[in-house]
């Protein structure tokens, strides 16, 4: 049984692949999109491929990981093999529409849920953030770290709804957000919005239901970044909370008051 794992070797093959599916995804041309659960849950042809060659891929170079993926579901591995976990175009509505906001996303996490390694592949911008686990985050090899901002008034606050709806505690969040002259985004890639605090961009970041094929990456490399996350490793559906280290006590604050998460993060 396989209880260790190559994370240089892990990472180069996983690089590998987000250039492939950047690539892919620039050039694909208008495709069919299908609806899943709901007309706010769509798939494109685009989605697919990229998934099936993920996998293809993964399954030669490491033939005992698991694989989750947000369109073909779980292939389990070896009993203390990593898992990886893969959402080939984090963002389907923005692509689908032509809107250039949207990602790849693939992750390596332990046996017991702690992620290990972490990419996500901007194609429209050139961008590709990763991390190991210890190792720092990096945008395109580069050392990025989280915003040294110590109010969030000013900045960049990006959120996402749970699909096509707000989620509890949502809307009492952005007014008080507003008051504080914070400026929130919308923009439609979990992935994205988080490696955006791991830049420095935006100052803080929440999403109210955390899923660990888009989620998990961004949040290693976010935390990597020095960003603060809470909770640090959230279960599946858990709401999901990201800061610069200077702002985590003011929108600590705020995420309780709004009664979003009944944890206290701070």
């Amino acid at each position: 049984m396989e209880t260790e794992v190559d994370l240089d070797r892990a990472l180069e093959v996983a690089t590998g692949l987000a250039a492939w599916a950047s690539e892919t995804i620039r050039g694909a041309r208008t495709t069919a999109v299908r609806q899943k659960a709901s007309p706010a849950d769509i798939v494109t042809d685009t989605d697919e491929a990229v998934e099936r060659h993920v996998r293809e891929v993964l399954g030669e170079a490491f033939p005992t990981h698991g694989i989750v993926g947000e369109e073909y579901g779980t292939t389990e591995g070896a009993r203390s093999a990593p898992t990886w976990v893969v959402d080939p175009v984090d963002g389907t509505s923005n692509f689908a529409h032509g809107i250039g906001w949207c990602s790849f996303s693939l992750g390596l996490a332990a046996p017991d849920g702690t992620p290990l390694l972490g990419v996500v592949a901007d194609p429209w911008r050139g961008e590709t953030f990763t991390a190991i686990r210890g190792g720092g985050a990096h945008l395109n090899g580069v050392p990025v770290h989280a915003a040294d901002h110590t109010t969030l008034t000013g900045h960049l606050f990006l959120t996402e709804w749970a699909a096509h709806a707000h989620w509890p505690g949502m809307d009492t969040l952005l007014a008080a957000l507003s008051a504080r002259h914070c400026t929130v985004r919308v923009m439609g890639s979990t992935a994205l919005s988080l490696v955006q605090v791991a830049a420095g961009r935006a100052t803080a970041a929440a999403i109210g239901e955390f899923h660990h094929v888009d989620g998990l990456p961004a949040l290693l490399i976010a935390q990597e970044s020095g960003a603060i996350a809470h909770p640090t490793l959230p279960t599946y559906d858990e709401p999901l909370l990201l800061t610069a280290p200077g702002t985590s006590k003011e929108a600590a604050t705020l995420w309780q008051t709004a009664g979003v998460n009944p944890h206290h993060p701070g």
